[in-house]
């Protein structure tokens, strides 16, 4: 584990976005609330926040952070769901790998709640879309062909 002892605490946040894609059928299916295990976007949305507050015992040389904000959001469009997962905190390292875990995650509750209807469902790409705080100050992916625009989330 590195050592942040150091380092000044910060006002540090991280949005990761990821997508799954699925067939219109099963998005039909999980918009009028018809999968058998139940309403998806709520169990993903709690799933993904639950993993980004226990990223630390996932990920094995994460430092474990109090985070004071976890939040999980969904844009179901033509064939896909876009994830969008933010953290946010006080701390001397990092969130970006909680709101990764916690787009994550959501991804692969939401595929579980999914596969009863559908199997060839693909999660990717996952992302991290921008974080701000600490030494390396604000990052920002630029937009790219097929992939989520942050920017544009709303």
């Amino acid at each position: 584990m590195a050592d942040v002892g150091a380092k000044p605490v910060t006002r540090r946040e991280a949005v990761a976005l990821s997508e799954l894609r699925a067939s219109p059928r099963a998005l039909g299916l999980l918009l009028a609330g018809r999968l058998s295990k139940g309403d998806a976007l709520a169990v993903a949305r709690v799933a993904g926040i639950m993993a980004a507050k226990r990223t630390h015992e996932i990920v094995p040389l994460c430092h474990p952070v109090g985070l004071d904000c976890a939040e999980v959001s969904f844009r179901v469009g033509r064939g896909r769901i876009a994830i969008r997962a933010a953290a946010r905190c006080d701390a001397k390292t990092g969130v970006e790998m909680e709101a990764l875990t916690a787009a994550s995650v959501a991804a692969l509750c939401l595929y579980d709640m999914l596969k009863p209807v559908e199997q060839g469902m693909t999660i990717g790409p996952t992302y991290l879309g921008r974080k701000t705080g600490g030494r390396s100050g604000t990052y920002l992916r630029r937009g790219a062909a097929g992939l989520i625009d942050e920017s544009r989330w709303g």
